[in-house]
């Protein structure tokens, strides 16, 4: 039985980063994955390969060149799944690579095989028939989630398939229904429209992702239309059905039934969990197998955290490695410090879409005095460059002592973008920051002070209008 000072349990982000922090604090670390490759979804079936995708498909459909050469204008006249899924493998194989290095640099010690608790020490690793035992001080549980998958839905994985299903198609679709109007439902819907895929985004909710901006959501909506996505918002699915010709049918509440050839089912996904027998250890995840954990991600045993998608919102690969980060400084001492208020939020549709800070919804709740300002990207020359005559850049600061509170954005570029107002708004900065600063032309961050001036001028005297 190997001791080690601390075990991590998947290699996802979280646990990249847990497993690295606690290598480099001199401690001994094996971390441990049940899948052939590292990675775990971020890499392997999530972040990286839906990415890959976007990117493949903005390229090859020369969607970014369209305002420029014409709606028509395409870089490939006929793009099969194989082009896309291309750039996908290649980049999925190079960051498992990288990942593979990083553990070896840091003498971390790669255990392949399905992880279950014996106590609240010690884990089984099962592989091909063989198991061995390993106890550690600290165990860092970072396995990440998959689709949910009810038993009502008729997955075959061909023409009906969860999240991870779409780059294991044999072709395009010649026509996409996708149920659930999440992150990742909204990603795809864009994704597959951009590239000439006539897709239908069924979803209950009133508008897509109501956790952004309302007016960066209708601007995302309008954009999702054009490029030809049906949206049917306050709606349930009641049945779906396959035909014997292969058709699917799907029966919906409030109006009539949508005939499509693939549907892809985007409503939530599950922790991992089962494997490990948690319950045993007197470890209780809830009804979608998430684990409940303080603000330093300790379980209800100290010496067990968990971090990354396992604990839900906002499961995110750049909020899952600080949180693996902080759970590996926390238990062994070491100073770390998240600032869990100025989490950044990128959501790669097309277009894609970022913010940090409060929305007008939240401070109309909380009564703050807020005033708004925005900048358009047909009103900056480098948004005149690249094509993007739709984006926007919105700021939102406090109408007395000017106080940065938020930044939304929305259009080529909006995921790099809101990372100068996060800096702004870390160390207490006011929206005369912009005002003041020179910007580098042309460029995108010229927003910044365009949308600051929009919003300073919109102020009753007695403050002094910037011209």
């Amino acid at each position: 039985m190997a001791q080690y000072d601390m075990l991590v349990i998947g290699t996802g982000p979280a646990g990249q980063k847990a497993a690295v922090q606690a290598a480099k604090l001199g401690k001994k670390v094996g971390i441990i994955e049940r899948k052939e490759v590292l990675g775990g979804v971020c890499t392997n079936t999530g972040t990286i390969p839906s990415k890959s995708l976007r990117e493949a498909v903005l390229y090859l459909s020369g969607f970014r060149q369209r305002t420029l050469y014409g709606a028509g204008y395409r870089l490939k006249e006929t793009i099969t799944i194989e082009d896309l899924a291309f750039r996908a493998n290649h980049i999925i194989k190079n960051e498992i690579e990288i990942v593979r290095n990083q553990m070896a640099r840091n003498d971390i010690d790669v255990l392949y095989g399905e992880a279950r608790f014996l106590d609240p020490h010690r884990l089984l690793i099962q592989r091909a028939g063989t198991s061995t035992e390993h106890r550690a001080h600290v165990i860092v549980i970072a396995v990440g989630t998959e689709p949910a998958r009810p038993a009502d839905i008729p997955f075959d994985d061909r023409t009906i398939i969860d999240t991870d299903g779409l780059l294991t198609l044999t072709h395009l679709p010649p026509s996409m229904v996708i149920v659930g109007g999440g992150v990742i439902g909204t990603e795809y819907a864009s994704i597959l429209a951009a590239i000439g895929v006539p897709v239908t985004l069924i979803d209950k909710r009133p508008r897509l992702l109501e956790f952004v901006d309302a007016q960066i959501i209708e601007a995302l909506q309008r954009q999702m239309t054009n490029l030809g996505v049906t949206l049917c918002h306050e709606e349930e699915v009641v049945s779906i059905r396959k035909d014997p010709n292969g058709q699917i049918t799907v029966a919906l509440a409030h109006r009539p039934p949508i005939i499509t050839t693939t549907l892809m089912y985007a409503i939530g996904r599950v922790g991992a969990t089962k494997p490990l027998h948690l319950t045993s250890i007197g470890i209780t995840p809830d009804a979608r197998g998430r684990i409940v954990v303080n603000e330093h991600f300790q379980t209800c045993i100290p010496h067990i955290y968990a971090a990354g998608d396992i604990i839900g919102f906002p499961a995110l690969a750049s909020t899952s490695m600080q949180q693996g980060r902080h759970a590996a400084c926390h238990a062994f001492g070491h100073p770390d410090r998240t600032d869990t208020g100025l989490l950044p939020y990128g959501i790669y549709a097309i277009p894609e879409i970022s913010m940090v800070g409060r929305t007008e919804e939240e401070l109309e709740k909380a009564g703050t005095p807020y005033a708004a300002g925005i900048a358009h990207y047909r009103e900056i020359a480098r948004g005149q460059l690249i094509g993007d005559e739709t984006g926007m850049l919105k700021l939102l600061f406090h109408r007395q002592t000017h106080a940065l509170l938020g930044v939304h954005a929305i259009g080529e570029g909006a995921t790099e973008l809101v990372h100068i107002g996060q800096a702004v708004m870390a160390y207490q900065g006011k929206i005369d920051y912009f005002i003041d600063t020179v910007f580098n032309y042309p460029t995108l961050a010229e927003c910044y002070k365009v949308a600051a001036l929009d919003g300073i001028n919109r102020l009753p005297r007695p403050w002094p209008a910037h011209q």
